[in-house]
């Protein structure tokens, strides 16, 4: 599609007399001046462009700081004053208004004049500061470059209902890390803002809790303070309690409830108490009915899906309260695409022109049967928020409990809709989908049925081709366990040459990503033919097996010890692999046992030694290696018994007295003292290795 070039910015003769004035030598005359530009630009952003172009904004910025240091303060002040109110009204301009304002270092100029004793001024620079912070193109770091600004912002905080109000607003959206939340707890601010939580002024109540739940987010030391903390002889969660009730405004029941989800996840309160269970939890799925707002929606959704996401019983308790489950289908009831949007609103225009009063917008009713265009596009634009947020939820609701997840599918449409999901434009979208996907794949009976009805394979396969990697990730940890022995989708996704891909996967910068691949690719080894372990093994090459072998991350070592393990099952499978790469795996194992690893690690080692041992010939890379020997002998009289077990499964084997040539191995196997090791081990505490024990003295008694 072809635009045309916009028009060159047209600059009135008006606006050059606006700036103009500024520089009037009559300090009347230039207050006057700015009195009319702010009652120019507010509401026309075609003239606020046009000053900023003419540089009214340096001339501004410079008049604000004079002010400050001039010798005729009071006319300065007042001529600063309306400057600021100037510069607030500017920087409710387009986003490019705002870098320009940024970028003549209005933020600078603003923080100095802070400390100005005029609180109408202090009062007007917070304002502007405000405006510009919560801009997305405003960089937040700036309000913490100098470490003199939070602290003095603190110290405004309790002038005036106004500076309450816009510098918790700042702090607000100017706390995006970690490392801003402790810079904000340090400087006191949990002390300072929580009796603002009883002011008069419903404005500072509310953005006080709107602060509190941006400090609490994912951070246990604020959480954690924040539950001793008493408000008017109140604790601060029986506050918050308080905002949930239903006849106060629907922005401070959500935002409570957000505060008291943050500190549940944080450990602050427990998942049981009631003010989760029949406060939080209840409010939160109220928020979800058809009822609210579309905005009202997705907080609400995506709220609950971040309380209950670890907790099975709060799942259980969403399950059932208002009818959760099939609430959330009306998520969906909203169009995504801008051809289905086109649609709607040509079908919407014929039925008002013919009749209107038959005019019904899908989803939505009212008594009067009509809705304006500007409500339709409201509702449009949050289309793929409202579908990304009942994944999410469903998500949630769904990663525990197998009749969650069964109500899950068997609501209407609902596997074709997370299908959909997969290619939607919007990435959180897809991500969210797949998220609901994996799931829902935690559950036998759903890749039995489900899964497999509706080819789920396909699309995420599509989607593992080309993605984000955080997409990639919950994709692939899907596609494992859809390789699981089990699954009906196993063989059509090997016949689609997902070997590869998988392969590709291990060699990501991503550790999650390695995991994976390597997860899935262990899965698909399970149980499986010659063909399938052959392919892996030639896919993956000596070389990558043996470099995941040495990763730093324990989880992908882990796993190709897995994969490892299942590729040398059945004795066909393990000589012909040790056959080719004996060698490689023997040294491996060693640097493994002699390294510094976990008891896990070291004992999924072991039993790929047991597997090594029950070989018809791989078993003589263990016999003629003195030095495994050794290691094995020093693991079977280790003080931990898991250990023990996974050595004493390798001696066993070993001494096997099912073929001939057992008696020569049994010989040498005494000489090296392991069969005083198994009497012993006869005689041990745990009984699944004094069992394993005994019977390997049968063999050599046999």
């Amino acid at each position: 599609i072809l635009y045309p070039l916009a028009p060159p910015l047209e600059v009135t003769a008006t606006s050059r007399h606006y700036v103009d004035r500024l520089f009037h030598p009559d300090p009347q005359k230039v207050l006057q001046g700015v009195i009319d530009m702010k009652n120019a630009v507010i509401g026309n952003n075609k003239q606020k462009a046009n000053l900023i172009v003419l540089g009214a904004v340096p001339r501004l910025l410079y008049l604000l700081q004079q002010g400050l240091s001039s010798s005729e303060l009071r006319t300065e002040c007042a001529v600063v004053l309306e400057c600021v109110v100037v510069l607030g009204s500017l920087a409710m301009g387009t986003e490019n208004n705002i870098k320009s304002l940024v970028d003549c270092h209005i933020i600078p100029a603003l923080l100095q004049g802070l400390v100005c004793p005029d609180l109408i001024f202090i009062e007007a620079c917070l304002r502007c500061l405000r405006t510009v912070f919560i801009s997305p193109v405003t960089p937040v770091q700036l309000l913490y470059t100098d470490p003199t600004v939070i602290p003095h912002l603190m110290s405004l905080l309790s002038r005036s209902p106004r500076t309450q109000d816009y510098i918790t607003q700042i702090f607000s959206h100017c706390c995006k890390s970690p490392e801003h939340q402790t810079v904000l707890f340090n400087h006191g601010a949990i002390q300072n803002i929580a009796p603002m939580l009883i002011s008069l002024s419903y404005k500072v109540r509310m953005q006080a809790l709107k602060c509190f739940s941006v400090l609490a987010y994912e951070n246990t030391q604020v959480s954690m303070t924040l539950v001793n903390v008493l408000v008017d002889g109140d604790l601060l969660s029986q506050v918050f309690v308080r905002m949930l009730q239903r006849d106060l405004p629907i922005e401070m029941q959500l935002t409570a409830a957000k505060c008291l989800t943050y500190m549940c996840r944080a450990g602050a309160i427990r998942t049981d108490d009631r003010c989760i269970v029949l406060k939080t939890l209840p409010c939160l799925v109220r928020m979800c009915s058809k009822e609210r707002l579309l905005d009202e929606r997705v907080e609400g959704a995506e709220t609950l899906a971040y309380l209950m996401e670890p907790d099975v019983e709060l799942q259980r308790i969403a399950s059932v309260t208002d009818h959760l489950v099939a609430m959330l289908a009306d998520y969906f009831k909203y169009p995504s695409s801008v051809s289905a949007i086109t649609d709607i609103k040509r079908v919407r225009h014929w039925t008002v022109v013919i009749e209107p009063s038959q005019a019904v917008l899908q989803g939505r009713e009212n008594s009067d049967h009509q809705e304006n265009t500007e409500t339709l596009d409201h509702d449009l634009k949050h289309a793929h928020e409202l579908r990304q947020a009942a994944f999410k939820l469903y998500a949630s609701l769904g990663s525990n409990d197998e009749d969650i997840r069964k109500k899950i599918t068997e609501t209407e449409n609902m596997m074709d809709r997370i299908v959909s999901g997969l290619s939607e434009s919007s990435i959180k979208v897809r991500l969210a989908a797949v998220r609901c996907l994996h799931s829902l794949s935690r559950s036998v009976q759903q890749l039995r049925t489900s899964f497999h009805d509706h080819a789920v394979w396909k699309p995420l396969m599509k989607l593992l081709q080309n993605a984000p990697d955080e997409v990639l990730v919950m994709a692939s940890s899907t596609l494992c366990n859809l390789l699981l022995e089990f699954s009906p989708s196993k063989e059509p996704i090997l016949e689609s040459g997902v070997v590869e891909l998988l392969c590709s996967l291990t060699q990501s910068d991503s550790p999650a990503l390695r995991v994976n691949g390597i997860w899935a690719l262990m899965n698909m080894a399970f149980q499986a033919d010659q063909k399938v372990k052959g392919e892996i093994v030639r896919a993956l090459g000596t070389e990558q097996l043996f470099r995941l072998l040495s990763d730093r991350d324990t989880n992908v070592l882990m796993k190709t010890l897995g994969l490892l393990r299942n590729l040398l099952s059945t004795r066909p499978h393990i000589d012909q692999i040790m056959s080719s790469h004996g060698k490689q795996i023997m040294q491996a194992v060693t640097l493994i046992l002699e390294g510094e690893h976990s008891i896990e690690v070291k004992e999924q080692t072991l039993c790929i030694l047991a597997n090594i041992a029950d070989g018809n010939t791989a078993k003589e890379l263990i016999m003629t290696n003195d030095d495994i020997l050794q290691k094995i002998k020093y693991y079977m009289g280790h003080s931990n018994a898991k250990l023990q077990l996974a050595a004493t499964f390798c001696i066993s084997n070993l001494i096997w007295n099912e073929e001939g040539s057992c008696q020569e191995r049994q010989d040498k196997l005494r000489e090296l003292g392991f069969v005083d090791i198994l009497h012993k081990l006869t005689q041990a505490l745990d009984p699944n290795l004094c069992e394993r024990a005994k019977t390997a003295m049968q063999h050599y008694l046999a």
